[in-house]
């Protein structure tokens, strides 16, 4: 898959005559609780030639899109974003970005932007931000997904790992790791909420389907009470950050330079 994978990635430099920086997986394999008929989620950062950014239309308006989407078939999913969007929400601490920075992951990877971005990371980090992102995924997928006398079991995985990340943000002050087993051994205790938890990640990666199967009680109310709680505790945060624009102008200034010399 990953020759595929890169010889989709040089298809699209050729077709939208930009250069890729990076390009990693995202999603449940990133996460480690892939199943066997998991798609690959790749994602990648992109750059325009000089002169499509010295235009009175600036790119993302119009016509000129600022995402690269490839038709999405059973197994492969890629999706891009052009450097200067992709540097407007690493500004703001854009959590998607950030695991992508983090994935274990990279198919390809060019140039020293990405390097340069993952050193100023963890600076840029704002645990306002990223926890309120973690929460509102969490909150919506158990409104949606774990409600009732029996739900679609896999979509525990979609609303523990959302919890666990806030939860390590609150704990360490720094962003989550992508590693769903590292999320659980650091902040679960041992006992019937871990086992539960393991069981799930156990038929998981073994391929069980997962489908309908009578609520876990003891995960829902784990999961009730800690999207409560860590609510209650993101709304203490500061939202205040530095401003990081002039450093990322010039890291774009410097990308064009080095990518197209």
């Amino acid at each position: 898959m990953r020759e595929t994978i890169l010889t989709s990635l040089k298809k699209i430099e050729e077709d939208f005559h930009v250069k890729i920086l990076f390009a990693c997986e995202s999603g449940s394999r990133a996460w480690q609780f892939p199943s066997k008929d998991s798609d690959y989620d790749v994602r990648f950062i992109y750059v325009h030639k000089k002169e499509d950014y010295l235009a009175i239309d600036p790119i993302g308006i119009g016509s000129k899109r600022d995402v690269i989407e490839l038709p999405i078939n059973n197994l492969l999913d890629i999706t891009g974003w052009e450097l200067t969007k992709a540097l407007r929400l690493f500004r703001k601490s854009n959590p998607p970005l950030l695991e992508w920075l983090r994935s274990g992951i990279v198919y390809y990877q060019a140039y020293s932007t990405m390097e340069q971005l993952q050193a100023l990371s963890t600076s840029i980090f704002a645990p306002n931000s990223c926890l309120h992102h973690y929460l509102n995924m969490a909150t919506n997928n158990f409104r949606e997904y774990l409600q009732g006398e029996e739900v679609k079991i896999k979509k525990y995985f979609y609303v523990l790992r959302p919890v666990l990340a806030a939860g390590w943000i609150e704990k360490y002050h720094e962003f989550p790791p992508l590693e769903f087993s590292t999320l659980v051994n650091h902040l679960v205790p041992e006992g019937s909420l871990k086992d539960e938890i393991n069981t799930l990640l156990k038929r998981k990666l073994a391929g069980e389907e997962l489908d309908k199967e009578p609520k876990i009680q003891v995960i829902n109310q784990f999961l009730h009470e800690e999207i409560e709680r860590l609510r209650k505790y993101a709304n203490t945060l500061n939202n205040s950050t530095p401003n990081f624009t002039p450093q990322l102008d010039l890291l774009f200034r410097d990308t064009l330079e080095e990518v197209w010399k």
